[in-house]
């Protein structure tokens, strides 16, 4: 059923409740998400993307009870990834001659998905379409937010930008606005999301916010395709991506580990405590990485001016979750942000020298050598885990 959500534009996507995870086993949703297509009924009929495959059939047959297909004028895909365009070939075989608008490097990926040589019309950047009554959509490249074919779509005089993968979440909502949910849940889900998808294009994202201020477009709300509609004060969610790409952090520490008999662990709380009695005003959060979700703990990583690595030595190296997850933080590209490593063995001790390697090569700064532990920590041991989490505040 579709929604109104300003003047004709209507939302005609689907809430997807029961999702847990996306991107194959990559990402976590624990709060469901959405996949937001919109119809925008003006002199013109402009549907803007579609939904993820295995909604397929029920989106176009939802749609063609809201309007005859054969009366859609246009087609917009702001982004050729399958959540967004899975629909695309159970509406084609119905409307297939009906023009579609995307950048060349969206014609490249639907072609390499779907193998179908549809009505491709190229855009780029500040290129117009009129849909009547006075209106245009004014077409905005998004390159690598978060893949090389992605853009927005501006409409006019209604002043929406259609802004697909930017400024979403993944977050399952009847409600479709932002002033209608917990704004709790609402940001905790928005940095999430930039955390673990947007924060390797940071750098273009910057870039990119600069050039689309540069419009002086008057924004009056963001429709995103995942999660909840920027209505009310739109223009806040813009300002976090600000400064959530400019080297993000707040004044947070993160101890994240695994361990064998606990002795790493025990390592773990030593040094949170440490840090915690040098600087009272900071944050500290310690997770035992086999037991948290890992984009969770992403999302604290990138709020974090330091992360505290630790890991026991195993076959002359570290525990492979541990390892995992670094290669994580390696693929995410973090910047500013400093590290130490520690850890317990039992005979040979690699363990806090492989994770100073690995941390370095994931590009975190080290603050000094780390700190090992032979056996099981005793009070000695104890004792020198709290200093040395006194010496990683300080520094």
């Amino acid at each position: 059923m579709k929604k109104l959500i300003n003047a004709n534009v209507y939302w005609v996507g689907k809430v997807d409740w029961e999702l847990k995870k996306f991107h194959g086993e990559e990402y976590s949703t624990h709060k469901g998400s959405s996949y937001n297509s919109y119809l925008i009924q003006e002199e013109k009929n402009v549907l803007i993307d579609t939904v993820w495959i295995p909604y397929a059939e029920e989106f176009v047959e939802n749609l063609s009870k809201e309007i005859d297909l054969n009366q859609i004028d246009y087609i917009i895909v702001n982004h050729g990834e399958i959540d967004h365009s899975g629909a695309l070939p159970e509406l084609m075989k119905r409307i297939p001659d009906k023009p579609i608008f995307c950048t060349e490097n969206a014609v490249k990926s639907l072609k390499g998905q779907f193998h179908q040589a549809w009505n491709f019309h190229v855009v780029k950047t500040g290129d117009k379409l009129e849909i009547g009554n006075g209106k245009e959509l004014i077409f905005v490249e998004m390159r690598m937010l978060h893949w090389p074919d992605s853009m927005a779509t501006y409409l006019t005089k209604d002043n929406i930008l259609f802004s697909n993968d930017a400024f979403g979440q993944h977050y399952a909502s009847d409600k479709l606005f932002n002033d209608l949910v917990d704004p709790c849940d609402l940001f905790n889900e928005a940095i999430k999301y930039y955390a673990n998808i947007l924060t390797p294009f940071s750098s273009m994202l910057r870039k990119k916010l600069e050039e689309v201020l540069s419009f002086n477009l008057q924004i009056d709300m963001i429709a995103t395709s995942h999660g909840i509609i920027w209505r009310e004060s739109p223009l806040q969610i813009i300002e976090r991506y600000s400064q959530w790409a400019n080297d993000y952090q707040e004044n947070q520490i993160t101890i994240v580990y695994d361990t064998m008999w606990n002795g790493t662990k025990t390592l773990a709380e030593k040094v949170a405590e440490g840090i915690e009695s040098a600087d009272p005003d900071v944050v500290v959060k310690v997770y035992n990485i086999a037991k948290y979700d890992e984009n969770d703990m992403i999302t604290e990583v990138f709020k974090s001016k330091a992360v505290i690595i630790g890991s026991p030595t195993y076959s002359n190296g570290i525990l492979h979750s541990v390892a995992g997850f670094i290669n994580l933080m390696k693929s995410l590209k973090f910047k500013n942000k400093q590290f130490a490593a520690f850890g317990c063995y039992g005979w040979s001790g690699e363990s806090v020298n492989v994770l100073n390697e690995l941390m370095e090569q994931a590009g975190f700064h080290r603050i000094e050598e780390g700190y090992k532990n032979l056996w099981n920590p005793d009070q000695e041991a104890k004792r020198a885990a709290i200093e040395f989490g006194k010496r990683i505040s300080k520094a």
